[in-house]
């Protein structure tokens, strides 16, 4: 079985690099909140960053991997808390702990604004180039960040919930959207995928794509996942695929040459 260490590998770190990783407390109206922050020491002046949401298990050692993958490419990356620095559900609690964020987006969209700030103040940040991405429960809210009209330039959605807004906000959206989805994902069906895509095409102006993944469930990018009674499992054909579809879509956000992918 795949592991997320097997994964973390697939992203060699450069000859030279100096990956910092570290954990950094926040606050978000008297909440604390604990992320974890990566970066290569030894490149010098700001560079692009990613802001990682995680899926509804919190802060973890997915998201971990995932930002040490980023900074191993040149940028500087933040996995944001949207739970607090207290909260880190378990299988039998993650549902009910998202599905109160999911029932307060306000709130939701409040957290991945902190997340974003606290990357944006570190002096390593091009604040001009930033794209936030997010897993699972995270896919959903980096399109949330993403309606708010923040001062993003991309915002990706790993088999994240596909939520509609009636009337329609697509207007807010400044980024542009990349939604990489599974084709056999029963949580994110095509009805859903179809729904978002109705309303993204009321406001024109907005560039979005969305690409599917045969045979994909949902969860199909965190390692370990294998629950496919319950329509989630890790599939490993996909979560390469669809990391190579971040790869070039950061380098076409960035402003990046793609032969450097």
């Amino acid at each position: 079985m795949t592991t997320i260490d097997d994964v973390l590998q697939t992203v060699p770190e450069p000859a030279g690099a100096d990956i910092r990783v570290e954990p950094v407390h926040y606050d978000h109206e008297g909440t604390d909140l604990l992320g974890v922050l990566a970066k290569d020491a030894a490149i010098a002046g700001p560079r692009p960053a990613v802001l990682v949401v995680h899926d509804w298990h919190g802060v973890n050692e997915h998201v971990e991997a995932r930002v040490t993958m980023l900074a191993r490419l040149g940028y500087v990356a933040f996995g944001a808390d949207i739970y607090g620095a207290d909260v880190r559900p378990g299988d039998d609690t993650a549902g009910q702990v998202a599905g109160s964020y999911y029932q307060d987006l306000p709130l939701l969209r409040a957290r991945a604004t902190a997340g974003l700030e606290r990357l944006r103040q570190d002096p390593d940040v091009d604040s001009a180039r930033i794209v936030v991405i997010g897993y699972c429960f995270g896919g959903s809210t980096a399109i949330e960040l993403a309606r708010t009209g923040a001062d993003l330039v991309g915002a990706v959605s790993f088999h994240g919930g596909l939520i509609t807004h009636d009337p329609a906000d697509a207007s807010a959206i400044r980024a542009k959207l990349l939604v990489l989805t599974g084709g056999a994902d029963p949580v994110v069906p095509d009805d859903a995928v179809h729904a978002w895509q109705d309303e993204m095409r009321t406001e024109p102006g907005v560039d979005w794509q969305v690409v599917t993944y045969a045979g994909a469930m949902h969860a199909f990018a965190v390692p370990g996942t294998d629950a496919p009674d319950h329509g989630a499992q890790y599939q490993e054909r996909a979560d390469r695929r669809s990391w190579q579809a971040l790869r070039v879509f950061l380098a076409e956000v960035f402003g990046e040459e793609a032969a450097a992918l």
